[in-house]
C-alpha cells in the first residue's frame, strides 16, 4: 500500500511533543542500550521495532487498567493499547533520526461478540535507504495476531488486514502527530473499562458510526473485555 505523508517536510516526523516525549532519561537509556546492540541502521530499527511490540505489553493482553498515553508513561508502565504503543514507537525512532508518524486503520472489533468498527493505531516510517514510507504495528502478538518487521511496503507484516466488504478500511495517510481524537480519548477515560466505552468514533473526522453489517456503532454494551484491536 503506498502510504502518503500528510506533510512534505521530514522534520515535521522527527520533532519532539509533549507525547513524543523521547528526551525522557528512560527512553534515551533503552535507545542507547539498542543502539549498543546493533550492527547498522536498520538492525536498529527492527531491535526498537521488537522492544516494543514484544517487551511493551498490550493492556487489554495484560488486563491493566491504567490508560497510558506519553511515550514516557507508556515506558513507564510497560504497557499501552495500540495508539499508546505507537507513540513509543515513534519516539524511540525519531530520537534515531528516523522519520515517524502516524496511521489509522478502520476495523470490526470482533465478527461475533462485537460488530463495531473502531479505529486501531499503527505508526507510519520513512525508510531513507529506499525512500518508502513503510507501516508498522506495535500491537504485541497473541494467538491469531502475527506482526512482524517488513520494511516491503509490498509485503507488510501488519497485524491486521482490513475487509473491505464489513466496512473495514485503510487510511493512507501518515499524519505528523497523533489524532486530536485519540489523546482526547486517552486523556479524559481514567481506566481502560471506561475507555473502551468511549473509544474515539472519529480520526480527523472520519467517522466509524455504523459497522459493516448497518449496525449502530455506540452499540457498545458487552465489549469491555474483549478490546482485541485497539
Amino acid at each position: 500500500m503506498k502510504l502518503i505523508p500528510e506533510s512534505e517536510n521530514l522534520s515535521d516526523y522527527l520533532a519532539e511533543t509533549e507525547i513524543i516525549d523521547f528526551s525522557d532519561s528512560d527512553i534515551m537509556a533503552v535507545s542507547d542500550r539498542l543502539n549498543t546492540q546493533s550492527v547498522d541502521k536498520i538492525d536498529l530499527m527492527k531491535r526498537i521495532y521488537e522492544f516494543v511490540r514484544d517487551e511493551i505489553s498490550h493492556s487489554a493482553n495484560i488486563s491493566e487498567q491504567i490508560v497510558t498515553l506519553k511515550a514516557s508513561e507508556v515506558l513507564k508502565e510497560k504497557h499501552g493499547i495500540c495508539f499508546a504503543k505507537s507513540h513509543l514507537l515513534a519516539a524511540l525512532y525519531r530520537l534515531n533520526g528516523i522519520p515517524t508518524g502516524f496511521c489509522y486503520q478502520k476495523l470490526i472489533l470482533d465478527d461475533e461478540t462485537a460488530p463495531f468498527l473502531i479505529f486501531h493505531g499503527l505508526c507510519g516510517v520513512y525508510v531513507k535507504e529506499t525512500d518508502i514510507w513503510v507501516r508498522l504495528d506495535p500491537r504485541g502478538n497473541k494467538a491469531g495476531i502475527d506482526a512482524r518487521f517488513s520494511l516491503n511496503p509490498n509485503d507488510e507484516k501488519i497485524a491486521f488486514v482490513v475487509r473491505p466488504e464489513f466496512g473495514e478500511e485503510d487510511f493512507h495517510t501518515v499524519y505528523p502527530n497523533p489524532a486530536p481524537e485519540v489523546i482526547q480519548a486517552l486523556t479524559e477515560n481514567k481506566t481502560r473499562e471506561e475507555l473502551w466505552t468511549n473509544l474515539p468514533v472519529k480520526i480527523y473526522g472520519k467517522s466509524s458510526e455504523n459497522d459493516g453489517n448497518g449496525n449502530d456503532g455506540d452499540n457498545k454494551s458487552g465489549w469491555h473485555n474483549i478490546c482485541e484491536r485497539c
